[in-house]
């Protein structure tokens, strides 16, 4: 890659514009869900970004319109390959509430509209419910035989059979519902250039590290004639979707298997029968070096919306915000990032993100606020396993493994580089940080209190209850209050720096009675805390939670345990948190003490 540190014009997102650029034709066509925003943090413009650097002509269809074929036909079809995502978020999650209500705020639509024309009309979403089949249908029906390219969080997480929440059931592969030809999981940069890359000398796409393909079953026996032999250990084969329909125990297994293979960065070839056909998964590629990640956030982002007169909710919030590492190691349950994002910890240079920094610092709109050096886990920047190839990653749970090398000072070098920035006034930490690390790198900690919050810290302990919190795979409550105390003596030390705490929880997460919500309310009154975010429990695709949610099963003890998915069983569980934490703290008045 060139490591082009100057900003260029947005990709075109009309022929027109295409025509503009002298161009005759479009190497990739890129479709997603989302308004398109040239900014590194919306996985469109980076998959763009990352072809266009490669020589590839790339145009992007956003949000067509779905009632009809009439944008996808606006465009030539593409000479090597349509990419298909329904955007940053899953489409049901984009549309509904974990409740299956219907959002009336999209926060990558323009103006946080989700409906075409007047938001008090609701005639047609911008995005359609699965919207990866939706848009893959009409691609297929405007382009015939280009090959059809999907990825993106909704093709990722549904790869395999998935839980589909607002239609209460399983579901087979997106890749075999869509009739696609691949499908690109995880984040997705190698596997894009190599599609191109075939593609471009007319190639098979067989064995692409980082994806999928479709196959038949006299395929499957072409493809791997030793499937059922001496060398089956060279594949996992995963309970079939007519097998997880006839006993949904199956999926909790199939989901488990997935997990460890994911985390293991296993070489073996994953094998899943849908109705008629086969899901193949290659195995992942290696995960990006630090200088590679940085060669790809050096790309000449516009960082801005295109149309850049647009308002988009999600611009503004993350404009002025910068990713510093990227992957997940906390592996909790409820969370499909480290099956999307990889287990393994890339962090950026500190050159890398200082020259982004500064690049945003002379933007002639910067209001003198970083709003965020982030990522999954702001604080796992700079870490590293001193062991390298483990197979476990589980680093965080139940406690800190020993061979997670945390670099404190790094970070707070880089802090202290960022915040010395002429035009910088502030700099915030706003993405979420691990509670354990912080306890492990007190200096640290008392700077991102002292001089980086925004307000107030976020934090996640989710729940207090302890068997909630071992089936959440989340630390122990006593943490949570190790880490209280210890702010709270920050607090005094800095004196005129008073340290609020954000705590996020999580309601009706499977194993969780309503008794434990109970223990919930008095453990964080107890911490004079107040709950001011939390939400039901949400079973979307991807992560073992879910899996618990729908086989209501103990993964560990594969006993029954109670799942509340009635909407008046997860309503019950709600109102004591709501009766304690909202209902007796109206603004301008103290909580009543009893």
């Amino acid at each position: 890659m060139q490591n082009n540190h100057n900003t260029a014009p947005p990709l075109p997102i009309s022929w027109e514009e295409c025509k503009a650029k002298g161009w005759q034709h479009i190497d990739v066509l890129l479709v997603t869900g989302d308004a398109y925003i040239d900014h590194p943090s919306f996985g469109i413009a980076l998959i763009g970004r990352v072809l266009e650097d490669q020589g590839y002509k790339v145009a992007i269809l956003s949000q067509p319109r779905f009632d009809s074929g009439v944008d996808f036909k606006s465009y030539p079809a593409p000479r090597l390959f349509c990419g298909i995502t329904a955007g940053n978020l899953d489409s049901i999650v984009a549309n509904y509430t974990g409740n299956g209500k219907v959002r009336t705020s999209d926060s990558y639509s323009p103006d946080g509209n989700p409906w075409r024309g007047s938001a008090k009309e609701k005639k047609e979403r911008r995005r359609p419910d699965r919207a990866t089949l939706i848009y893959t249908s009409l691609a297929r029906s405007a382009y015939g035989k280009i090959p059809l390219v999907l990825g993106g969080i909704e093709g990722s997480l549904r790869r395999f059979v998935h839980f589909d929440y607002k239609q209460n059931k399983l579901r087979a592969s997106f890749l075999t519902d869509a009739k696609a030809d691949l499908l690109v999981y995880g984040m997705g940069e190698k596997a894009i250039i190599e599609i191109a890359n075939r593609c471009a000398k007319n190639l098979s796409l067989t064995a692409i590290p980082g994806t999928c393909l479709r196959v038949t079953d006299k395929e499957i026996d072409e493809l791997f004639a030793e499937h059922e032999r001496a060398q089956a250990r060279k594949f996992l084969t995963l309970p079939s979707y007519e097998k997880i329909l006839q006993d949904n125990r199956f999926f909790l297994e199939a989901e488990i298997e997935t997990d460890k293979h994911l985390r293991a960065y296993s070489s073996r070839i994953v094998l899943q029968r849908q109705q008629t056909h086969w899901v193949v998964q290659y195995p992942q590629p290696k995960p990006l070096q630090p200088a590679e990640l940085d060669q790809i956030y050096a790309l000449p982002f516009s960082r801005k919306p295109h149309p850049a007169k647009q308002n988009i909710p999600a611009y503004h919030m993350i404009k002025d915000s910068v990713t510093i590492v990227r992957g997940c190691s906390g592996n909790c349950s409820f969370c499909s990032i480290t099956r999307h994002q990889g287990p393994a910890i890339v962090s950026r240079s500190h050159k890398s993100i200082l020259h982004e920094c500064n690049t945003i610092a002379q933007s002639p709109d910067f209001s003198g606020t970083i709003s965020d050096l982030g990522g999954p886990t702001a604080n796992l920047y700079g870490t590293t396993c001193a062991i390298g190839t483990c197979k476990k990653r589980d680093c965080l749970y139940p406690k800190v493994c020993t061979h997670l090398q945390i670099d404190e000072e790094l970070f707070l070098q880089l802090l202290k580089d960022v915040a010395n920035i002429k035009t910088v006034k502030h700099l915030f930490i706003s993405s979420g940080l691990r509670m354990e690390l912080l306890l492990k790198t007190p200096k640290l900690m008392e700077r991102i209190i002292s001089s980086h919050t925004p307000g107030s810290i976020k934090i996640a302990p989710e729940h207090t209850d302890p068997e909630t919190l071992r089936l959440m795979h989340k630390e122990p409550h006593s943490l949570l209050e190790e880490f209280v105390a210890k702010c709270r003596k920050i607090g005094k030390k800095t004196k005129n720096k008073t340290v609020e705490l954000t705590p996020y929880v999580i309601s009706s997460h499977p194993g969780s009675a309503p008794h434990c919500n109970i223990r919930l309310v008095n453990d964080m009154k107890k911490l004079d805390l107040t709950i001011r975010k939390f939400q039901d429990f949400t079973p979307t695709p991807g992560s073992l939670s879910t899996a618990m949610y729908v086989a209501e099963i103990d993964p560990e003890s594969k006993k029954r345990i109670v799942v509340s998915k009635g909407q008046a069983e997860r309503l019950k569980a709600r109102r004591i948190i709501e009766k304690e934490f909202f209902r007796n703290n109206v603004p301008g008045k103290k909580r009543r003490k009893k």
